[in-house]
């Protein structure tokens, strides 16, 4: 939870927290253990990496709502907004350019409502 905490943020944390259910709480305990328990926390790569690999994973399967909250994670995690944007133009050309442009204005909003949020970490 600690590095879920750290990658997320607390505010998101809690609302995932608060919308937990009895139907949702097994998976809840899934991927906090496995993806932020096991995952994120091996030593192999940074997580200025791992949210590299994030965007472009979720990107490659459209994954919008997740991609919109690791573009905030990856902010969080060290990589500049110009870093997101190469992501993103590396993205264009190995996942598709309409894939990279529904990409960009998600992205362009998130790292927007993060400045706001957290102040510019450029």
């Amino acid at each position: 939870m600690t590095v879920r905490r750290a990658v997320l943020g607390d505010a998101h944390v809690e609302s995932a927290e608060a919308r937990r259910s009895e139907f949702t709480s097994d998976f809840q305990d899934l991927i906090t253990r496995y993806a932020w328990g096991e995952i994120w926390t091996r030593p192999g790569l940074e997580h200025r990496t791992r949210s590299a690999v994030t965007l472009t994973a979720l990107i490659a399967n459209g994954h919008w709502d997740e991609f919109a909250m690791h573009v905030r994670a990856a902010r969080r995690n060290g990589l500049t907004t110009q870093e997101i944007q190469e992501i993103l133009l590396q993205s264009a050309i190995y996942l598709g350019v309409p894939s990279a442009n529904h990409a960009f204005a998600i992205a362009q909003e998130q790292i927007a409502r993060f400045e706001q949020e957290e102040g510019d970490r450029s």
